[in-house]
């Protein structure tokens, strides 16, 4: 781009340096003046020198070459007999000048090409870590803008931007950094098969043409590494969307079987005229027929329940809850009335901040696995307490336990402990009673029993006191 109109900041640079030199010219002529009979011309011409050095050295090439001439001129005029013209009586001072105008415009193009090889060396070395920088991180999400931006901070650029050219040729950015593209790119680097790097911004002095066909390339990259990695994210989301979804039709398959049989088989029989069934018959029939039916019931509601929480579509309406009511009402509810479960949370706890129905249901999931899982007589406790944050609820059993290993893992949908059982549901009590919890910002831990067994831990916020005047803040 040698047609390209000179930078601002290098029109500074300019200015500084012709401002620089001209001082520092003229201050050294009016000191070394009143001193010209007793300074030797070969001091004056070092002095001078000097001054162009520090020329060159603020304002680069042009001026300091410019400097040269005009301290050559002063030097001629001031220092030079005659005074005062531009005539030269000696041979030798003519041979002086030529040599101090040599040297001075000698070193100010070595002082030039220094300055140019300490820039090119910053510039490189900018180049250098960025490459190694894009080369040492992983691609993630935002990868390709993050590297777009440090291609526009590099370059000092406005907009940054990767173009995709479809089928039809019609141009499409697919990632880019700063402002919107205006259509005046300073440049457009092939990056990859129908891909551009295309940068916008202050005109570009001697660009690195390998760095840039470098950093497309790395775009490229990038980018489609970034692509691949949003693939291979919902491939892996459909697999458990699939997993699941077998899972389910498996669960479902069996467990709503059963009832189902038990229901037709009920009602078949009342129904068979040739069938002589006496009141206690019937009561039995027709109380195999809704238990059924409870199963399908409780069966249908964990689907939903598993459903809005999968969504996010679940209403939480936590209020401050006594944990005491809470676990009454769900033991109301457990299908086991003969199970050997003890009930110890007192009534003088600190209120929970909860929902109130869906802590319910959590206590009940709780039981209700701890029964099942637990041999007929085994004692099963829920018992509660307060920490300074919390109120914890623990449902306590004595059964075969959790391996630690495989704690995580049974609260996830559809899992029965050991994947080995195929009753007693869908699989989804605890995975449903560790998602309300969350949802109150609560937790939901599983431990070891001392002696044996699961401690399953609910904490949930603790209710704040009644502030003065007012109602119960959080």
């Amino acid at each position: 781009m040698s047609d390209a109109p000179v930078p601002a900041a290098q029109a500074r640079r300019v200015r500084t340096g012709a401002l620089v030199g001209l001082v520092c010219l003229a201050a050294l002529t009016g000191i070394l003046l009143p001193l010209r009979d007793h300074v030797s011309l070969a001091s004056v011409i070092l002095l001078y020198l000097v001054a162009v050095v520090i020329t060159a050295i603020a304002g680069g090439l042009a001026v300091s070459l410019a400097a040269a001439v005009a301290a050559n001129l002063l030097i001629n005029f001031f220092f030079v007999p005659p005074y005062h013209t531009f005539r030269v009586a000696s041979g030798d001072n003519v041979i002086t000048l030529v040599v101090s105008i040599s040297v001075a415009i000698t070193v100010s193009v070595a002082m030039d090409l220094a300055a140019r090889q300490r820039a090119a060396a910053a510039r490189t070395g900018v180049e250098a870590a960025l490459l190694a920088r894009i080369s040492a991180e992983p691609a993630a999400a935002g990868s390709t803008e993050s590297l777009l931006t440090r291609v526009r901070q590099t370059l000092r650029m406005d907009a940054a931007a990767l173009v995709e050219t479809d089928e039809s040729g019609k141009d499409h950015v697919v990632a880019q950094s700063g402002r919107s593209l205006t259509g005046q790119p300073v440049l457009t680097v092939p990056a990859a098969a129908g891909l551009k790097l295309v940068v916008e911004g202050p005109e570009i002095f001697a660009p690195d043409p390998r760095f840039l066909v470098r950093i497309a390339a790395a775009s490229a990259r990038v980018l489609q590494a970034e692509r691949l990695a949003a693939e291979a994210a919902q491939a892996r989301e459909l697999a458990e969307i699939d997993r699941l979804r077998s899972a389910l039709l498996a669960a479902v398959g069996h467990d709503l079987r059963t009832p189902l049989a038990g229901i037709k088989a009920g009602v078949s029989s009342l129904r068979d005229p040739d069938l002589q069934l006496g009141p206690g018959e019937q009561a039995e029939l027709l109380a195999t027929i809704e238990e059924s039916a409870d199963r399908m019931a409780d069966l249908v509601e964990n689907l939903l329940a598993m459903s809005r929480l999968q969504a996010g579509a679940l209403s939480v309406d936590a209020r401050p809850i006594a944990l005491d009511e809470v676990v009454a009402a769900a033991m109301l509810h457990q299908p086991e009335p003969g199970a050997s479960v003890t009930v110890d949370v007192s009534d003088d706890l600190p209120l929970a901040y909860a929902d109130p129905g869906l802590l319910e249901r959590v206590v009940a999931n709780l039981i209700a696995n701890a029964v099942h899982h637990c041999p007929p007589g085994t004692p099963i406790l829920v018992t509660a307490a307060a920490t300074e944050d919390t109120v914890e609820l623990r449902v306590v059993d004595h059964g075969p336990g959790i391996l630690p290993a495989d704690r995580d893992r049974v609260f996830a949908p559809f899992q029965r402990l050991g994947d080995r059982t195929t009753t007693g549901g869908l699989g989804l009590g605890l995975a449903i009673a560790r998602g309300f919890t969350e949802a109150m910002d609560g937790t939901l831990t599983a431990s070891d029993t001392p002696g044996g067994g699961l401690t399953v831990t609910v904490g949930l916020p603790r209710a704040q006191p009644p502030a003065v005047g007012g109602g119960i803040d959080r």
